[in-house]
């Protein structure tokens, strides 16, 4: 059986498993412990990153790894075009994305902890350890995230402006490519990287993100969703996940 090892809330691993969910592939999702993950991610890769999968004896590290590793051993529904120079756009597409989520990531988190503890909530889940003394893990939990992922003020301000400046650009090549898909006719990883990065601040029905406490967040993050929504690319990442997003996995994990 494979394994996912990840964060539920991540959108780097909501990409993972849309990439093994494409390809119709069973597998099962293992939660870890942001902070905590380190020793056993360390031991097992020798590195930090989340997602990873483990296929056999094989551990592929970080999600456009996954995706070259199952369009090799796993051919049908393939998420990169056969012809060079698509699966070469695709590829920048993808790094853009990936550049793009840590913004995203780092943004959204350091709205999401001012609110509810819905998040937290979802990290810590619903057994085990962290649940029996969560009066505890709660701020430990709030202190490693907002360390890890550097949620000063100004780093997070920086990235707002990265973001301010990327959406535009997937818009436009979106609108260029007539709407349906951001690159060819039918969906790829392209679709998926920038359809997963972007998610958390449309907080769609159906996905890690929905919540019932949108009032919870800022005036700022709440417009900015509202903007994202307006576009054309809100509008197809909201039809994607709608109609092409079939799930076979509890995203929730174990």
């Amino acid at each position: 059986m494979r394994t996912l090892y990840q964060f539920p809330l991540s959108h780097f691993c909501e990409k993972a498993r849309w990439l093994l969910d494409h390809k119709e592939l069973d597998y099962v999702a293992h939660n870890l412990i942001p902070g905590v993950h380190r020793a056993f991610t360390r031991l097992k890769t020798g590195q930090n990153k989340l997602p990873i999968l483990k296929d056999a004896e094989r551990w592929i590290v970080g999600s456009t790894d996954i995706a070259l590793h199952l369009d090799e051993y796993y051919p049908e529904h393939r998420l990169l075009p056969a012809d060079e120079n698509l699966r070469q756009h695709a590829l920048q597409m993808d790094a853009l994305a990936n550049e793009m989520g840590r913004h995203v990531r780092r943004w959204v988190l350091a709205h999401a902890l001012q609110g509810s503890d819905e998040s937290v909530e979802i990290l810590i889940g619903e057994k085990g350890y962290m649940r029996q003394f969560d009066k505890y893990t709660r701020p430990l939990i709030k202190k490693l995230v907002s360390t890890g992922y550097q949620l000063k003020s100004d780093k997070v301000a920086a990235s707002k402006a990265e973001l301010d400046a990327m959406i535009p650009k997937l818009n436009a090549q979106l609108i260029d490519n007539k709407g349906g898909y951001l690159l060819g006719s039918r969906l790829g990883l392209a679709d998926i990287a920038v359809c997963s990065m972007l998610a958390p601040i449309l907080a769609l029905p159906n996905t890690p993100w929905e919540t019932e406490q949108l009032d919870t967040f800022s005036a700022e993050f709440l417009a900015y969703r509202e903007y994202l929504q307006q576009l054309p690319l809100g509008q197809y990442i909201a039809r994607v996940y709608a109609t092409e997003r079939r799930a076979r996995v509890d995203w929730r994990g174990m």
